[in-house]
This record gives C-alpha cells, structure tokens and sequence, in this order.
C-alpha cells in the first residue's frame, strides 16, 4: 500500500510546471488570435457579400428599369408604324419599325445577360424576372420577324395607295404582297402561341399585366396580318385581275328578321374588272320571280326549311343563319330571272352597314333634296319609309332602291379616307352585316374561314346559335331587343346540363302604325296590333340533346332538325307590344373542348350576350 505526499518541488519540476503553463497561455493567446482573425474574416466576407448582394440587387433594379422603358419604347414606335401605314407615309411607317426594333433589341439583350439569367433562376423571388425575359424575347421576335417585313409590304397596300381616285382597286401591289404577308402572319401565329405560354410571376402585378397586354396585342396582330395575308391572296382574283367578275348583291331588311339578318328586300349586279367596280340592275325583291325551279342543298337543310319553299321564294331565301345556302339561293334565282347569267358570287349588306359607310363617305341628297346621312339612314329605311308609304308599297321600294343607288355610286366615287372606309368595312364584317361568297370553290373554303363567310362551324365547341325569323309578315323586328344568356356546368364527365335563355321585348310604340308594320299577314288566334311573332331557332353544340323548352314560362313544342352538324330546336313566340318573354333551352350536352360562342344574328339592336361556360 502506498500513500501519496507532498513536499517541496525540486527545481526540475518547478521548470516543467512553468513550461506547460507558459505553453497553455501561449496556446490560448494564438486560439484567440486565430478566433479572432476568423471572425473578422468572417465579417469581411459577410460585409462583401451583403455589398455584393446590394450591387447586384442595384443593377437588376436599373436593368429592370431599363428594360422596361425600352419596351414601352418598342411598343410606341410599333404603335406608330401601324397609324404612319394607315396614312399612307411610307418614309415615316419605315423609321417607326426601325426605332421599334432598336429598342426591342436593347431589351431582348439586356434580359440575355449573365446576371439577368442567375436573377431569374433564383426560387420565387426571380419569377418577375423570367416572366419579362420570355416576353421581351416575344417583343424582340415581332419587331425584327413580323413589324420589319410586314412594313416592307405594306407600304405598297396603304389605303391610300390600295384604293385609288374613283374606287379603283390597285391589285397588283396587293398581289406581290401575299407571299410575304403570309410569312409574316406565320410568324405572328408562333409568337402569339409563345406569348401564350410565358408563365405569369409569381408576384408583382404590374408584370402580369404586361403579359395579359403582350397576349392580347399578338393576338390581334395574327389576326390582323392573317386577314390582311387572305385578302391579298383572294382580292386580285375576286376583283377581276383574272378576267371580269359578277356578283349578286342583296339589301338586306332586318326590320324583318331572318336568318341572315333580314328579308330581302332588294338586289343588284356588282361587276368587277381590274380593280374597278360598277353596280347595274338595280331592283326590288318583288322583280325576282316565285315560280322558280328549285336547287338541292341537302336533305337536312330540306327538312329544316323545305316548307316554307326557301330556293324558290325569295322572301324565305335566307332563313337560315348560313349565308353560303343563302347565296346559292340568290345565284339560282338570278340565273334563272336573267335567262342564264351565272353570278361568281353573291354579297349581303344591311341599312346598318350602310351607316357605317356614310360616316365616311358623307351624306346623298336625294331627288327632292332630302339628306340621307349616316344618323338617319336606318331609320329612314328600316321606319320612316313604311309610314310614309303606307299606302303605296311600289313607291317605297322605289324610295329604298334610290337609296341604294345613290350610296353605291357614293362608295365607288372618289374617297377622302381610305383608311376610314376601310374600318367601316371592316366594322360590317365584324358585325354579320356584311357577308360575301363565292362560287369558286378554292375562294370559298378560305372565305369560310373569315367573318367575311358568315358561315355556321362545324366543329364540336360548346355552341349556341340563336336566331330569329319573322313569322308575322310585319316589320316590328325594328322594335326587338335581344338578351341571350348561354350556361353549363362544369365539366366532369361525359356530359353536362347546359342552358340558353333568350330574353325578346316588344318595343312597339304605343302610337298608331300602319298594319304593314304592326299587322299579321296571318292571325289566326286574333292577335293585338304590336305583337310579335317570333320562331326562334337554336343551334346547339354537336351531340346535345334538348331536355325542354319554356316559353313565357310555360312547356312548349319544339320542331326538331339539324343543320351542318348541329342540333337545331325551333320553337315560336309570341311578344306582346310592351313586354318581355323569356325563351328557356334546357338541354344535355358533350363536354367537350373549346371556347364557347354565341354569334349575334345582326338584327337592329345590338344583342346582350352573357356565356358562363366554363372550358374543358
């Protein structure tokens, strides 16, 4: 057993004791050093980075700014462009589309660099910063692949330049343009599917916004360049640079609905050479023969129509809402009134139309001095004229042809804005009231495919197509006005119930009308004066079935057919003067893919469209 003692160190010992504490404290001395370069290391870096950060967040700030002015520059100048092509300067549409494409250029480049790329990498908060790469990316591409080459054509088609003194159409500028035309609206296509597809920031709205606009504007541009390209491509040759062209033009008068519009109430012979188009045997509707051969325009269009005698009445020609049965109808009876001649087209137009085109044109005076102008002429033709005449129905007619004459002489005159009439033109197609077809048929498939065809689709998008024929023999559609609600559920499953309410009202005047305005050709149930009667017929989406229909709140009968593809349910509807009835289609329909639409039939009034459908 041993036992621990202490007693004085010897000086070996002392020494060993004094060296290890020496070495401690000198360890602890460099552990601090060390700690302490570390921290201010540590600092150091932190405070470079923070700066680094800072520095970067600054110059993405600025670049954003940048960016941004430079596209909104881009956007004026395009804007620019478009309104120098319209005035026909050519020298100022060029240096507009250069400036557009120099400063999308400068955002295209400012958006490819090395920090804008690590920006928009970063999770979330780099989100705003891609969104506007790929947009400027879509600007760049318009200003360099669509605006410069659109403009190159373009100032040969200006509507000065494109329309010339007296009418005359300049057709091969038109014609050269095409092909370039067509590339450009290809290139505006793929753009606009590219804009489409920029995805939306994850924060800050005023990027999002940008991205709606961007979407919207290249949208319409396609649409715009794809209608201009269909134009240079059709016009030469419809307009006779081919060989001399004919077509039946009708007045139609939608104070008397029908399918297309309105009754026809008078027709002409539009002959086009070169460019230049003169109007010749105008006439009224009643000049046109009903003891005329029929054409077959198929067994469903027979069952539809075929008992109110559509190909060879006039009077029903154009029931249904497709204009190319319509126009072949018209081809028929003119070649059989005129003993042969074969029209290569045929062309609608309505007293609303005509407005648009009298804003442009200016006033015609007629025979006794009365003004005719672009804020009287509807009611004038579509009203006034059925009073005054009452008692002389040849002489209304005569009024109305006269009319007619004077503002197609107006329109083929010398222009002062070309560019105007071209917007009203344009407003008219957009509207149904103008409508052109063609009997050649490589020119009527790509008519078709416009608003110019007027045509019913035959594809299998959510659709309800509602119209309106008189079925009175009067002239109160003058008085109508339309509100057409479309709604389904949504879209599990195979199908969905679906509804189409059309709300009519009777806005009769209280006041006396002649019975030619506010009678009944047939009254068999003693109807008021002032009532409408109405067979309303929809066109449904392909594959629906109608479950019932409701009119004035009550179950009633529906006639049944089919019409390019779609179900048709027709059911009739009584409105008495002053009042509302509610049409109500309930149906069970496909769900299938698609926007949803509701044309408006162009009647008098500008319809109230509400769809709540949702897409599948």
């Amino acid at each position: 057993m041993s036992s621990t003692t202490s007693g004085p160190r010897s000086d070996d010992e002392s020494e060993a004791i004094d060296s290890t504490s020496t070495s401690t404290t000198r360890i602890r001395r460099r552990s601090r050093v060390r700690t302490s370069n570390r921290r201010r290391n540590i600092i150091a870096g932190s405070s470079a980075f923070v700066l680094v950060v800072v520095a970067f967040g600054a110059w993405m700030g600025y670049s954003a700014i940048t960016t941004k002015g430079n596209l909104e520059s881009a956007r004026d100048h395009a804007q620019s462009t478009k309104t120098a092509l319209l005035a026909g300067d050519t020298e100022a549409a060029e240096q507009s589309a250069s400036d557009a494409d120099k400063y999308a250029s400068l955002a295209y480049s400012e958006t490819q660099s090395l920090p804008w790329s690590i920006a928009s990498a970063i999770p979330v908060v780099g989100s705003p910063f891609e969104t506007t790469k790929q947009m400027t990316d879509v600007v760049h591409g318009l200003t360099n692949d669509v605006l410069l080459p659109a403009v190159d054509a373009g100032t040969a088609l200006a509507p000065g330049e494109l329309i010339q003194s007296g009418g005359e159409i300049a057709l091969e500028p038109l014609r050269q343009a095409a092909p370039v035309l067509e590339q450009t609206a290809a290139s505006a296509a793929e753009l606009s599917t590219r804009a489409a597809a920029v995805p939306e920031a994850s924060f800050m709205g005023a990027v999002n916004d940008a991205r709606t606009s961007l979407v919207d504007q290249t949208t319409e541009l396609t649409n715009l360049l794809e209608n201009t390209a269909l134009a240079a491509r059709l016009a030469p040759t419809m307009l006779g640079a081919d060989g001399p062209r004919n077509y039946f033009i009708g007045f139609q008068t939608n104070a008397e609905a029908r399918g297309t519009g309105g009754l026809l109430g008078g027709y002409g012979i539009v002959r086009v050479d070169d460019g230049a188009a003169r109007v010749d045997t105008l006439a009224r509707n009643s000049e046109l023969s009903m003891d005329n051969s029929p054409i077959d325009l198929g067994p469903d269009f027979a069952n539809l129509y075929g008992m109110s005698r559509p190909t060879t009445d006039f009077r029903n020609s154009n029931l249904s809402s497709h204009f190319p049965y319509a126009a072949q109808i018209w081809q028929s009876l003119w070649k059989q009134e005129s003993n042969g001649e074969v029209v290569d087209g045929a062309i609608a137009i309505d007293p609303i139309a005509l407005s648009y085109i009298l804003k442009v044109v200016g006033s015609v005076t007629m025979p006794d001095g009365e003004k005719v102008t672009a804020d009287n002429v509807v009611e004038l033709t579509e009203s006034t004229a059925y009073i005054r005449f009452a008692d002389d129905n040849n002489a209304r007619k005569e009024y109305l042809q006269t009319i007619a004459a004077l503002v197609v002489d107006k329109m083929t005159g010398n222009i002062s804005s070309a560019s105007a009439l071209l917007d009203a033109l344009g407003r008219g197609v957009s509207e149904g009231r103008i409508a052109v077809w063609s009997s050649h048929p490589e020119e009527q498939e790509l008519l078709a495919t416009t608003p110019l065809g007027h045509t019913v689709p035959t594809d299998e998008a959510p659709f309800a197509g509602v119209v309106i024929n008189n079925q009175a023999g009067n002239k109160l559609d003058y008085y109508l006005t339309r509100s057409i609600t479309y709604s389904a559920d949504s879209c599990e499953g195979d199908t969905r119930s679906s509804k189409v309410t059309v709300s009519l009202t009777n806005n009769t005047p209280a006041s006396d009308l002649p019975d030619y305005v506010d009678g009944m050709v047939a009254n068999p149930k003693n109807l008021p004066q002032g009532t409408n009667m109405a067979a309303i017929s929809l066109l449904a989406t392909t594959g629906a079935k109608l479950e019932s229909v409701a009119v004035a709140g009550k179950i009633a009968f529906s006639a049944t057919g089919k019409e390019l593809g779609h179900p048709v349910f027709m059911t009739l509807a009584e409105i008495p003067k002053g009042q509302t009835v509610d049409v109500v289609f309930n149906l069970t329909e496909p769900t299938t893919a698609g926007e949803a639409r509701v044309p408006a039939q162009p009647l008098v009034d500008d319809p109230t469209v509400t769809i709540d459908v949702p897409g599948c």
